[in-house]
């Protein structure tokens, strides 16, 4: 199924800082997609409407605002729901690059490199951060020229950096190289994804980075902030929507290979952190429009 969804190619020219499109519509009309370039959506008065992005599949409010900063995340938003006459939309598309390696090691430019190192799992904001940050939006799509729009793109993403956000995609949905900032978690995550379809105890994972059961639960809950089961459930869940998308095993099958003791209990916990049951995920991804 994954190589059926479209590689977009943008009009985006390695000459542009970025290109935004601002548009009023009644439909959602892009079919489920991926691209190389970091995009930045906003959608006002498109309550019922769905987003997909990677396995996150959810339903936006009025007002909407993601991130998403990788090549391979594949993202779009669908009717479902909405009955607007008039979706309002501001898409932002940039280079990964235009925030050079260099800049984001500054100090000053820390939580722009933390919330990209977020949004390639896709990243969506909260209403009150949405409804403060709208009117720089207008304003950008008003006047899209010139060097004084890159640094109302620049001062935008700041804002945004430094407010909450929720991560979309499960990190072991999409094969990407991940980026833990400790070599005690990145250990702890190797041993995990290596095993996650084996019973992990958190003894071992404890030992794998040399601290106490006690010690490493505080660690992990301080860094990540998801505790060991969390985290662990985080990883299997991640194989397992994939497989949902990808493959045609049965939902017992899913359940076995990726870990989970029993079938009920897979189901529980999935319904518990995806808001629907496998089987019910399955059929809304298969739903999504797709280009073969």
């Amino acid at each position: 199924m994954k190589d059926s969804i479209l590689r977009e190619v943008t009009p985006l020219s390695q000459r542009d800082c970025f290109m935004i499109f601002s548009r009023v519509k009644k439909h959602f009309t892009f079919p489920l997609h991926v691209h190389a370039e970091f995009e930045l959506n906003f959608i006002e008065n498109g309550a019922g409407a769905k987003r997909v992005v990677g396995d996150s599949i959810e339903e936006i409010d009025n007002l909407e605002l993601a991130l998403i900063a990788a090549s391979n995340l594949e993202h779009g938003w669908l009717d479902h729901k909405c009955k607007s006459d008039e979706i309002s939309e501001i898409t932002i598309q940039f280079h990964g690059d235009l925030f050079n390696e260099q800049l984001l090691q500054r100090n000053q430019f820390r939580s722009v490199k933390e919330m990209f190192e977020k949004a390639a799992y896709g990243v969506t904001f909260a209403p009150d951060t949405i409804a403060q940050i709208k009117e720089q939006l207008y304003s950008l799509a008003s006047e899209p020229e010139g060097a004084h729009s890159v640094l109302k793109l620049f001062g935008i993403l700041y804002d945004l950096s430094m407010s909450p956000m929720r991560e979309l995609s499960s990190r072991s949905f999409n094969e990407q190289e991940q980026n833990y900032d400790s070599r005690r978690i990145e250990r702890a995550y190797n041993y995990m994804l290596a095993n996650y379809s084996n019973e992990v105890r958190l003894s071992d994972v404890a030992n794998i980075v040399g601290m106490t059961e006690v010690a490493f639960s505080r660690f992990i809950k301080q860094r990540t902030g998801r505790n060991f089961i969390d985290s662990l459930n985080d990883i299997r869940l991640g194989h397992a929507t994939r497989m949902l998308v990808d493959t045609t095993h049965s939902i017992a099958e899913i359940s076995m290979i990726c870990g989970f003791n029993n079938l009920s209990n897979f189901n529980r916990i999935f319904k518990k952190k995806k808001g629907c049951t496998p089987r019910e995920f399955r059929e809304n991804y298969k739903e999504t429009k797709f280009f073969v």
